[in-house]
């Protein structure tokens, strides 16, 4: 028996209740094709039994049976449904470039077709004599790129000289003495540099992740950084508007009650001169009443008591005087001034111990040391011997300016030291760039790469053009050099006595950024002779 053809629509297979190709197809006495389930399912939910496609209705449920052909037919159709769904192409497969609408998947590429094939297709290159001939491989896709254009032959081997690839012909020509390998090999050795790429690649991209961290890290520090400043700053401009607040209550009540006081004895003056007008009034009415009765021995009697005025105050030497408010402003003011000279103290604090945390720790470079200069065996201390020593010629030895610089450099960032200048009478400190002159007379300033704060005897200087005079404690005894390298800014402190001494701002930084100090010119008399030496961070003094 021929094999039925399956080559009808899916609508021709399919069952009208669930829309899918039949399964166990069943016909009803109306000659209507159902699924067994979905007519059983169908008929087990109504009351009366009928057809769900012309609505026949059947007395009786009735008896069903499977269609025997029709099953047969949507068995062969669904096989053939599931060989093309295999046939067809998936990501990643080769396409039959004959195929039009569904593509199939390539059975076979043809090197001289430079077309790919799928099963069907492929047919003629297996049955014609002439195409039988044609060299077929496993599916490629980019045939084109696949053959070289010069031979129309497959790229099968690698040039190592030229680093390209290459058939069969071209060793025999261009690349004759060439070192060529299959390109099976060489994509071995490539895939192992492929690899090291990879971890290359990976690497970078790490780093810039790590630099994103660190970014938002900044900006998560920056926004801390400014909540404090902002809560620090409410906290105290909080505090000296209470002190104004209170000044100002101070001084109303303290006028108020000056002028309380003088209405209080002007009011009692008032009362006591009104009581004694009144007595006299009365003893006014008593002469005036004496004066007209006729009667001898009354008058006599009475006149005795009459003859002394009532007692009274001497008025003339009373006197209400206005309250002084002299002073009274200025004094209210001299305790303003001490409640913000006190609170100053602790924003000073407070400023100073947000840059000791940058604390970091510096040595100084024997390299870098003026012969005049003697370095402790830490390179924390220096101070000038007196003697100029015989030093190997170094590139970065200073010749003329009696300084030293520290091994240390800085590039980015934060960074606060401290040096103690207590016992001398002249110094320099600061930091220098990178490229500073260190052979001939040195100019400290900013333009020749010096941010400086010097000290002599009776001066403190920021060295600049002009330098800027500071006022000078007596009791300096340790300063603190805070830098900001992205901010450009240098900042001095007075460290004992929590001070900001000068901040230069606004400055240029290009290159790596060293501490360096000068002890100033040894004296015979010893005053100058201590030694300048970098102190650790002590945030409890």
């Amino acid at each position: 028996m021929a094999s039925a053809n399956t080559s009808g629509s899916e609508e021709n297979f399919s069952c009208s209740i669930c829309l899918d190709v039949f399964n166990s197809p069943v016909t009803t006495p109306c000659g209507h094709n159902f699924c067994r389930t979905c007519i059983t399912k169908y008929w087990d939910e109504q009351v009366k039994f009928k057809c769900p496609l012309c609505n026949m209705a059947f007395n009786t449920r009735p008896d069903l049976r499977i269609n025997t052909l029709l099953s047969e037919l949507a068995a062969q159709f669904q096989k053939s449904i599931r060989v093309k769904d295999q046939l067809c192409v998936k990501p990643g497969e080769v396409p039959c470039d004959v195929c039009t609408g569904t593509q199939l998947k390539a059975a076979k590429s043809c090197l001289v077709c430079l077309i790919s094939y799928c099963q069907t297709h492929l047919e003629p290159h297996q049955r014609v004599a002439g195409l039988k001939k044609h060299q077929q491989v496993e599916p490629m896709d980019r045939l084109e790129d696949r053959m070289c254009k010069k031979h129309n032959q497959l790229l099968e081997l690698f040039c190592q000289n030229e680093q390209v690839c290459v058939c069969q012909f071209c060793t025999e020509g261009d690349h004759r003495f060439h070192p060529v390998v299959a390109l099976k090999e060489e994509h071995e050795v490539k895939m192992a540099q492929l690899g090291k790429i990879e971890a290359e690649v990976q690497q970078m991209i790490q780093e810039r992740l790590n630099n994103i961290q660190e970014i938002k890290d900044t900006v998560k520090r920056s926004k801390a950084d400014a909540e404090r400043e902002i809560a620090d700053g409410v906290h105290i401009l909080t505090a000296l508007k209470r002190c104004i607040e209170k000044c100002q209550d101070d001084l109303n009540q303290m006028v108020k009650g000056k002028l309380k006081s003088n209405e209080k004895q002007a009011e009692d003056l008032i009362k006591e001169l009104q009581q004694e007008i009144e007595d006299l009034t009365n003893r006014s009415s008593e002469v005036k009443q004496l004066s007209h009765t006729e009667d001898h021995l009354h008058f006599l009697q009475t006149f005795r008591s009459l003859e002394d005025p009532p007692p009274t105050r001497d008025w003339t030497t009373v006197e209400v005087h206005p309250p002084s408010y002299v002073g009274t402003l200025w004094r209210s003011l001299d305790q303003l001034e001490e409640t913000l000279n006190m609170e100053m103290e602790k924003l000073r604090d407070a400023e100073l111990k947000r840059v000791q945390q940058y604390e970091v720790d510096v040595t100084l470079d024997p390299d870098t040391v003026h012969p005049l200069l003697i370095l402790s065996e830490d390179g924390k201390q220096v101070h000038d011997g007196g003697v100029r020593k015989k030093l190997p010629d170094n590139p970065k030895g200073f010749r003329e300016g009696i300084c030293v610089l520290t091994r240390q450099s800085f590039s980015s960032g934060r960074f606060y030291f401290e040096v103690q200048v207590k016992d001398k009478t002249g110094w320099w400190l600061g930091v220098a760039r990178e490229s500073i002159n260190r052979k001939d007379r040195i100019t400290l300033t900013p333009e020749t790469g010096y941010w400086t704060l010097a000290c002599y005897k009776d001066m403190l200087l920021f060295k600049d053009n002009p330098a800027v005079r500071l006022p000078l404690r007596a009791e300096l005894q340790k300063v603190g050099v805070f830098v900001d390298y992205d901010e450009g800014l240098v900042s001095f402190y007075d460290v004992e006595a929590r001070v900001h001494i000068y901040s230069a701002t606004g400055c240029s930084f290009t290159e790596p950024l060293y501490p360096f100090l000068g002890p100033g010119k040894y004296n015979y008399e010893g005053i100058n002779s201590a030694p300048l030496i970098i102190s650790p961070v002590n945030q409890t003094d």
